[in-house]
């Protein structure tokens, strides 16, 4: 079966679902392949991801524990 075959058989099955339910799951299956596209980086991004490499070859990094203790004061002062 061609894909245009494919194509117009399961437009004419979907016709005869009665289950909105289905339907819906359909959908966002559809809608899933539709939105999957590349997606690209702005040459903002790409310079911040390289920065962050660099750091992270260097060992400028901190420690999950450092960070959360960090957000932990600052959402207190909130």
């Amino acid at each position: 079966m061609s894909t245009l075959e494919l194509r117009n058989k399961l437009i004419e099955n979907i016709f005869l679902i009665e289950d909105k339910s289905f339907l819906e799951a359909l959908k966002t299956i559809v809608d899933t392949k539709l939105a999957s596209t590349t997606y690209e980086l702005s040459d903002f991004q790409i310079d911040r991801i390289r920065k962050g490499r660099e750091q992270l070859m260097n060992g400028n990094t901190i420690s999950n524990d450092t960070v959360q203790k960090k957000v932990d004061k600052w959402l207190s002062t909130k």
